[in-house]
């Protein structure tokens, strides 16, 4: 998962095996494979960034378990923007949820 920023501040995941396309148009508008749009805060050449290190972590995870037989899970860079609210008592590094809306037909 990568972690990006909605255009009013909050942080989401997005799984990178599901992006179809990445587009700037000025706005970086992430497209997934089912037709779902984000609009982010973060330009276009961030995101591919982000796509490569969450790659580049994963083959470097597979090559560490077929050489020892074990691996060390490579930590999540933290998210620039370390300034959003928790609410959770268990996990204070959980962002707020934001409220999920029906998808229009």
């Amino acid at each position: 998962m990568i972690l990006v920023t909605r255009l009013n501040g909050s942080v989401f995941a997005v799984n990178p095996d599901l992006i179809q396309r990445v587009d700037a148009t000025p706005d970086t508008v992430i497209t997934l494979v089912d037709g779902a749009k984000f609009v982010v805060t973060e330009p276009l050449t961030e995101v591919v960034e982000r796509v490569m290190a969450f790659r580049a972590r994963v083959v470097a995870t597979a090559h560490a378990l077929e050489e020892t037989g074990t691996a060390d899970v490579l930590e999540l860079p933290a998210h620039p923007d370390t300034t959003h609210t928790t609410t959770s008592d268990t996990d204070g590094d959980l962002p707020a949820p934001v409220p999920l809306h029906r998808r229009r037909p």
